[in-house]
């Protein structure tokens, strides 16, 4: 019988050092950048150009394309953009392109005031989503393909790195966001938001280059086993004409990821599965859209919002990040989702101590640094989760079907949390409450199915 030595943490640790999580913590920053245009920057923008809070929540719904871009993860898996595909690569060919509509977004935000024009800022911000929502499935594939199908402590590290890369993305881009609309507020343009996009749009440009460091790995075997999908389709159709071949490419295009789900996981667990993943993040979600709001009402600045909730929030989700990566490495990734649902529900109560506290810079950086700190072990225990259920066949599928599940929970639901808040009079308190309970149906489908999952570790 063979005796498996249990590593020492400088051992699980010395993961980190491998040359692909410098790569992966870039893809993550790509990855993250975009939330902070149609998250922080749209809501402040609209907010402190006189929209209510409602207006503000219900904007939030253009993140539901998060929700629903597996239903193009398919074709980014199979078609080649023409002349970048062969310059720079196939995944790296989808990401400039949609970093380069992005950028276009963002220079038609800089022209549009939101007061006269709310349905073209809304439809820009959407366009933005939408890109960005494509980006994330190319970047996520890329992203797994840059570990071997059975290095699952490479794949854990790396889902912690990913993490740390699309925090420093969000929190770092932040910073540079609020900071910058202050300064430009404070000296005196009244379009100082559209100038900071202006801004948002060079750090753009800086991702893209970034991007041409990151090496893309040849997927011959992924092409082959998509051709014996098409052939064993065709076998069935039993023609070869041009329309045959046409509904056997879509067919093994569309179906081919979910038959592959499907039957890895048997029916009953797969479902257990997409309802864990649908639920576990919904309360953070609900904290996340209103916290800017929140902070705002009870008295803080952008550039006290930027310090604590971007600056020292960035600092704690890097090093606890890291911390989830060892933990989920050392422990076991199901062990790893179980504390930190728990941990991210505790946290959310800290909010409610502020709400009825008043505003207290003590009392925001505490909240901030534990809220963070249960953020980032859900985020990486999440991730490295998803990444160990995928095919590698459909990596760009499967992952985006199964993540943009887990989006479709935290948009569409919690883009009614600005008029829960209204409907609770303003009482931030009990909102807050009311976000950590929301937990605990995920926890409890992840109970049911914690000994039969089938994970590529």
């Amino acid at each position: 019988m063979e005796i498996k030595k249990r590593q020492t943490l400088s051992e699980a640790f010395n993961v980190y050092f491998d040359r692909r999580m410098i790569k992966i913590l870039l893809l993550g920053s790509i990855s993250g950048f975009p939330w902070v245009i149609i998250g922080s920057s749209l809501s402040l923008w609209l907010k402190e150009d006189g929209l209510s809070r409602s207006t503000v929540g219900w904007a939030g719904l253009i993140f539901a394309v998060y929700a629903f871009n597996y239903l193009w993860a398919p074709l980014i898996d199979r078609i080649r953009i023409p002349w970048l595909t062969n310059k720079i690569g196939h995944r790296r060919g989808w990401i400039v392109s949609m970093q380069t509509i992005i950028l276009l977004s963002l220079i038609c935000w800089s022209v549009i005031n939101p007061t006269t024009n709310l349905a073209l800022v809304i439809s820009v911000g959407l366009i933005i989503a939408i890109a960005s929502a494509t980006q994330d499935i190319t970047v996520d594939a890329l992203r797994i393909e840059q570990i071997g199908e059975h290095e699952g402590e490479s794949m854990q590290a790396g889902a912690a790195m990913a993490v740390v890369g699309w925090w420093t993305g969000y929190k770092l881009g932040g910073v540079i966001a609020l900071n910058a609309a202050e300064f430009f507020q404070n000296i005196g343009f009244e379009n100082y938001w559209q100038i900071t996009f202006l801004i948002l749009g060079i750090v753009v440009i800086a991702c893209n280059i970034g991007l041409m460091f990151i090496n893309e790995p040849q997927q011959n075997d992924r092409k082959n086993s998509q051709r014996k999908t098409d052939e064993m389709i065709e076998k069935k159709i039993g023609a070869s004409n041009p329309m045959a071949k046409i509904v056997v490419w879509i067919t093994g295009t569309v179906l081919g990821p979910i038959i592959s789900f499907f039957k890895k996981n048997g029916f009953s667990i797969a479902m257990a599965i997409l309802a864990f993943i649908f639920l576990f993040k919904i309360g953070e979600a609900f904290l996340g859209r209103m916290s800017v709001i929140f902070y705002k009402e009870i008295g803080f600045t952008k550039s006290d919002i930027a310090l604590y909730s971007k600056g020292l929030g960035w600092v704690t989700t890097v090093i606890f990040t890291l911390i989830g990566g060892l933990f989920a490495i050392r422990s076991g990734v199901i062990k790893a989702l179980f504390i930190s649902g728990i941990l991210m529900a505790s946290t959310n109560l800290l909010f409610s101590i502020l709400a009825w506290s008043g505003k207290s810079e003590i009392l925001f950086a505490i909240a901030v640094i534990f809220d963070d700190m249960a953020a980032a072990f859900a985020t990486v225990a999440f991730v490295a989760f998803i990444s160990l259920l995928v095919d590698r066949t459909y990596t760009a599928t499967q992952y985006a079907l199964l993540s943009s599940i887990g989006t479709a929970g935290r948009t569409t639901l919690a883009a009614s949390s600005g008029a829960f808040v209204d409907w609770l009079n303003g009482d931030w308190g009990v909102f807050f409450i009311i976000t950590a309970i929301m937990v605990i149906p995920s926890l409890i489908f992840l109970y049911m199915i914690r000994n039969k999952l089938k994970l590529n570790d």
